[in-house]
């Protein structure tokens, strides 16, 4: 790790030293050991601190030497003032932190927005929505970073759109569908953001018109689909997108016919969680375009109550209810050699919100490391 030694051609000779009395790179490693979300606190110590917090490989040396730890970021709004708000969990402790405001306007629908994420870079993304008192949709996008506890502009999108799906593929980040009004037909019209150059680009079409999205990014493909709707008259449509070819494709029948939940990656394979019912958990079997029951522990809907949202994260699902109740599975598999299968099975955990959170309900969640 050698943060300060990037930046010496800038600070100068007379440059200030992190801490008195030690060399920089023993204090570098002390920074290093500040949680968050103090960092931002400690970005007001000097000028050297902030410089060495704020550094792009900040938060990548953190996580190599495994100090960075995954928090859990969930976009709520009170169930009667429509006030939206950011908060962060840390699950190893069950704290809560609250974000400082999103700087979108604050008469705004809450699931109207599109959310993704840079997990290792700490950076978490909001674009879109749609303003509750003018009903129009938006094109602008943020980004919160870790590092700093703030949120920043960034360049708007091409297309204004709300209830829309975003995902993160390869380090970009993929804007698709949404309503267009005053027709509110679907939008067609696909846009990719690059984070280093803060620019939008477009990119293939999808070939049909599809709402109420879900969606997945497995093996650099991101799969798209409307799920099913009341009253389940006909089958829900689905695509995939190659990010790699820039090409649209059929979603395969079984994932689209069985995709009746909201859905989180997990050890490459996609699990969903049932939002009718008691709640089954199913897990994708690509080979057999098959979704088979996930073993293991019953999910607790007693105590995650709909709506849900879901991310999924080294090895666990993060499931955030009504209340922001969380409940956090573990996902364990277990190859059968003889008969050339494997079985997946989920150990739940329920970590109870305060009382204040009674009146809240989430509609979006990321995972970021910090």
């Amino acid at each position: 790790m050698e943060i300060a030694e990037k930046e010496t051609s800038s600070k100068g000779s007379d440059s200030e030293a992190l801490i008195p009395g030690l060399p920089d790179e023993v204090a570098e490693l002390c920074l290093l050991h500040v949680p968050y979300p103090y960092q931002a606190l400690a970005r007001s110590i000097s000028s050297s601190w902030n410089r060495v917090i704020t550094h792009s490989t900040f938060l990548l040396s953190k996580k190599s030497l495994s100090l960075s730890r995954p928090y859990l970021f969930v976009l709520a709004s009170h169930k009667s003032t429509a006030r939206v708000q950011w908060q962060a969990l840390d699950p190893a402790s069950g704290r809560w932190f609250v974000l400082p405001p999103m700087p979108a306007p604050k008469p705004s629908c809450p699931m109207s927005f599109a959310c993704a994420s840079l997990p290792s870079h700490g950076k978490l993304f909001v674009m879109g929505g749609m303003r509750s008192d003018t009903q129009t949709p938006m094109d602008s996008t943020f980004v919160y970073r870790t590092s700093t506890n703030q949120w920043s502009r960034l360049s708007p999108m091409k297309t204004a759109r709300s209830y829309f799906t975003a995902a993160e593929i390869n380090g970009k980040i993929v804007a698709v569908g949404g309503a267009e009004p005053p027709t509110m037909n679907s939008i067609r019209e696909v846009e990719i953001y690059d984070p280093e150059r803060d620019a939008w680009e477009s990119r293939a079409k999808t070939e049909t018109n599809m709402g109420r999205y879900d969606s997945a990014v497995m093996a650099g493909k991101l799969y798209v689909t409307e799920g099913w709707t009341w009253p389940f008259m006909f089958p829900p449509r689905g695509a995939a997108y190659d990010g790699e070819r820039d090409a649209w494709e059929g979603m395969r029948q079984g994932m689209r016919e069985g995709w009746t939940g909201v859905s989180a990656v997990v050890g490459g394979r996609l699990i969903t969680i049932s939002e009718y019912g008691d709640g089954p958990v199913k897990v994708y079997d690509e080979e057999r375009d098959k979704w088979e029951h996930v073993r293991g522990e019953r999910f607790p809907r007693e105590k995650l109550e709909r709506p849900l949202t879901v991310r999924g994260e080294q090895g666990r699902i993060f499931v955030v209810a009504s209340r922001l109740n969380v409940g956090i599975g573990r996902v364990e598999v277990e190859h059968d050699r003889e008969k050339g299968k494997e079985t997946v099975k989920v150990k739940w955990e329920v970590v109870e919100a305060p009382e204040a959170f009674a009146e809240l309900t989430p509609s979006h969640c990321q995972v970021l490391y910090a």
